[in-house]
């Protein structure tokens, strides 16, 4: 099995060349041991669909790159041990690892509760106002929990996609986690379904969250203790890092794709631990 090891940036893209991916994380939060925790994701889902072109341009003219991260408590950070465990607070620290010469600036703008209506009412301000060069949109799952399914057949996550796109700005939608709260609804599966068929027609990015921690509990065998926090809803610090460190390698790829093509015989991604 071959393995990257070495630190890539600012070549980013030679991770979804390599013929394994693993993401070895330190450590952390509830998996604390003597050895590192193997955070395996498979190509398929760590890969992004299309090129992010407005983070592509700025990378390439070495200007400061905007990323709004907008969602609901897994994005604000619950179930981490503080702030800087959240999935936005890693994703800046990661990327700044993998482009050191590139300055980042991740705006966490999660709100625990909402829903998709809660957070298109704040794109304005807490969006567009940023002047964003990626936004990041975490969302269905409070819409699961509460049994209130997305009975418009994702004409509200149109119109925020839009929103993001006439502001200029890349898409990356992310869906709802694989934890034991979420699954145990009947409309889980169709709302994961609802997003991501809506992020093809809007031709936008996604971020298939709930398989990658599907893969961690069904194929890599993970108890839900290990990436769930004790709510049995949100993520922990192990996740969240995980989430991070997936996410930034998929972004930089994805923004550096017109120089380097991915390798269609790659199943896994492989990272050095934090």
């Amino acid at each position: 099995m071959s393995v990257l090891r070495n630190g890539f940036a600012p070549r980013a893209m030679q991770f979804i060349a390599a013929a394994t991916l693993l993401v070895s994380l330190a450590p952390i939060g509830a998996l604390a041991q003597t050895a590192p925790v193997p955070c395996n994701v498979r190509l398929e889902l760590a890969r992004l669909a299309n090129p992010l072109t407005r983070v592509s341009q700025r990378l390439a003219a070495g200007q400061l790159i905007t990323i709004v991260a907008i969602g609901s408590s897994s994005t604000a950070g619950a179930g981490a041990s503080s702030p800087d465990k959240s999935y936005p607070s890693r994703l800046q620290v990661e990327l700044s690892q993998q482009f050191p010469r590139q300055q980042f600036k991740v705006i966490n703008r999660g709100v625990n509760g909402e829903e998709v209506g809660d957070m298109l009412r704040r794109f304005d301000t807490g969006v567009v106002a940023e002047k964003p060069d990626l936004v990041l949109w975490q969302l269905g799952t409070n819409a699961v929990i509460r049994n209130h399914p997305l009975i418009d057949h994702g004409a509200s996550i149109r119109d925020g996609v839009n929103q993001i796109k006439l502001a200029g700005a890349d898409v990356i939608l992310i869906d709802p986690q694989f934890a034991p709260k979420v699954i145990a609804k009947p409309d889980a599966a169709a709302v994961v379904q609802l997003i991501g068929a809506t992020a093809k027609t809007e031709n936008v990015d996604l971020f298939q969250r709930y398989e990658v921690m599907r893969q961690w509990r069904e194929s890599d065998h993970m108890t839900f203790e290990s990436f769930v926090s004790p709510d049995g809803l949100h993520m922990n610090d192990w996740s969240y890092g995980c989430l991070a460190k997936t996410l930034a390698a998929a972004i930089g790829e994805a923004a550096t794709r017109p120089v380097a093509s991915a390798s269609a015989a790659a199943s896994l991604i492989s990272l050095d631990p934090f």
